[in-house]
């Protein structure tokens, strides 16, 4: 199994819009066929390290990270949204 996570700090223009983020990448299940687990939270501590959305996203292997990356839901819908309103984002891979 791999887990993909996303860390996403908003531009303080649309912070109003997280909920609407959140909502968008959770409709990822149902929409992204290879996922096999997704969990979405977003921070309430606001600290000056914390970021403001994070994705958690499990996928059997590799090849079907490659195939979520490209995955035309994921790229015309939510990556589409969150390019837009996104400042900075951090990721990590691993298998378990």
């Amino acid at each position: 199994m791999v887990k993909h996570i996303v860390c996403f700090k908003i531009k303080e223009e649309y912070k109003n819009r997280i909920n609407e983020a959140k909502k968008t990448l959770l409709s990822m299940k149902g929409n992204v066929p290879m996922l096999k687990g997704i969990e979405v939270g977003v921070d309430f501590l606001h600290s000056g390290r914390s970021y403001d959305i994070i994705l958690m996203v499990d996928l059997e292997d590799e090849v079907q990270l490659d195939l979520y990356q490209h995955d035309d839901y994921h790229c015309n819908v939510v990556k589409k949204l969150m390019h837009s309103i996104v400042d900075t984002s951090i990721a990590v891979d691993y298998k378990y």
